[in-house]
């Protein structure tokens, strides 16, 4: 097996479309994002990428499947087309996220992508009650857009900087002169946060111009409420003691 390798799934005609990035990262708010995205409009898997940089394992949910992204043509009714990458997996060293980004980009290139949206979670540090969410641009235009939208821009903020595949499509594809953002929705960081996800999505719906419906999401935001309430029964019942420092973003 090659270090990177495209497996041609279909080819679709995109209209400049969006690449939206949902990998694994903070509280999954990005994956879900992507997944919710998926599973509500009518899509089309276009390309898969595996890499020996993804961890040595296969799923066996449907069968057996190596591990890999893979690329969704998605043409909503209302709104702009979009190219949503999702996966289950970040590559596992330095390396490999600069070559899996390379490889994403190519495939981008391929499609005409007009500019990348990466999605994903900043963490807190602690439980929340309102979900802002964070933006980091590559242009002056994409930074009003999305204030327009409601997305909030924190000089220096995240602290931390961006790591994994969100940061690198900013800082690679303004290499390759693509405008590029990422939306970080705010999450605690210790669970998975379908209500950032969601609040994430919200924002991306009024810029491209879709239309979900979000109840499934909203279900499992419910679901992990008594998931919330435990903690935070611990958390008052536990002595205090100083935050993780989880300033950073997948």
């Amino acid at each position: 097996m090659d270090e990177y390798e495209i497996e041609v799934l279909a080819d679709v005609d995109l209209d400049e479309p969006v690449l939206v990035e949902g990998l694994p990262g903070v509280g999954h708010v990005g994956k879900l994002a992507a997944e919710h995205l998926l599973e509500e409009l009518d899509s089309t898997p276009v390309r898969r990428v595996y890499s020996t940089h993804f961890p040595p394992q296969v799923s066996v949910e449907d069968g057996i499947e190596l591990a890999s992204a893979t690329f969704h043509a998605v043409t909503p009714a209302d709104g702009q087309d979009m190219l949503v990458l999702s996966g289950d997996h970040q590559a596992q060293d330095n390396a490999g996220h600069y070559g899996l980004v390379d490889t994403f980009l190519d495939i981008a290139e391929d499609f005409d992508v007009e500019r990348i949206v990466a999605l994903g979670g900043v963490p807190t540090g602690e439980l929340i009650e309102e979900y802002d969410v964070i933006g980091a641009v590559t242009t002056d235009e994409l930074e009003t857009e999305l204030a327009d939208a409601g997305v909030d821009f924190r000089e220096n903020e995240p602290a931390g900087g961006i790591v994994g595949v969100s940061g690198l499509l900013l800082g690679m594809g303004q290499r390759r002169e693509w405008p590029a953002a990422c939306l970080m929705g705010e999450t605690s960081g210790y669970l998975v946060d379908p209500k950032s996800a969601q609040a994430v999505l919200e924002i991306l719906q009024d810029v491209l111009g879709f239309e979900v419906d979000y109840a499934s999401l909203e279900e499992r935001a419910d679901e992990m409420e008594e998931v919330v309430r435990k903690i935070q029964e611990m958390e008052q019942g536990a002595p205090s003691s100083p935050d993780e420092d989880l300033r950073y973003i997948g």
